[in-house]
């Protein structure tokens, strides 16, 4: 698993909890005590999932909440709430606010876990997915590590994505948008020649290996991985 997930927990001994947790669970963790240091975090990187507490100091978790799913870059990032409310109404709240799912406290960490994963299976499931061969191109998204015949090719974290996500649908066709969207998980603040500058890259550290020509320019459309015995 290479999911990323920004943990929002201001109780120091639960933030620890989850982040043992999910570090042990094979995901990246990135933490924040307040909606407002999350926000700034967000600024600089693009979780695949926020974890987020509801009873936090300054704003707190639903009004967070509320406030990303405004955001058109960010309305479709996945959210669970989790929180000591217990009442159905609270529940009802957050999923009607565009929660994703909702965890209450104390809560069993292998349940969390499991819920994760069905969030992210839902949502972006190369984020999950389990390694991938084609001819001899191996792809290891529990190691990041992209491989031919024992011989490994070295990708920045954007370059694996980027070619997990075609491998995990070859043949599909991506526009630059969508592209920029499941990716790198924003379509506004980075232009669309970043996809080409980093397809680019892909296909120049795929050269080494031979691979460089599946990943396929469709011309007027986009992007696709065409596996090795279709060439």
């Amino acid at each position: 698993m290479s999911a990323v997930i920004l943990v929002i927990e201001d109780e120091p001994a639960v933030q620890e909890l989850i982040a043992v947790t999910l570090t042990t669970a094979g995901y990246g963790v990135v933490r924040a005590g307040t909606t407002e240091a999350g926000q700034q975090l967000m600024r600089d990187m693009s979780p695949d999932l926020v974890l987020l507490d509801w009873m936090l100091p300054g704003q707190s978790g639903l009004a967070f909440l509320r406030t990303l799913r405004a955001d058109q870059n960010k309305r479709n990032l996945p959210i669970i709430m989790l929180t000591a409310r217990t009442a159905e109404q609270d529940a009802v709240l957050a999923l009607e606010n565009g929660a994703d799912d909702y965890i209450t406290k104390p809560f069993s960490p292998r349940e969390m876990v499991a819920r994760i994963y069905a969030v992210l299976r839902r949502h972006m499931p190369h984020a999950i997915a389990d390694t991938i061969t084609m001819g001899g191109l191996r792809v290891d998204p529990t190691t990041h590590r992209v491989t031919v015949a024992d011989r490994e090719v070295v990708l920045s974290p954007t370059e694996f994505r980027l070619l997990y996500f075609l491998m995990a649908q070859p043949g599909r066709v991506y526009n630059r948008g969508q592209l920029l969207d499941k990716v790198w998980n924003v379509n506004s603040f980075l232009e669309e020649r970043t996809v080409d500058a980093y397809v680019g890259r892909l296909r120049n550290a795929l050269e080494a290996v031979g691979y460089h020509a599946s990943i396929e320019t469709v011309r007027g459309l986009g992007y696709r991985f065409v596996a090795p015995h279709s060439r």
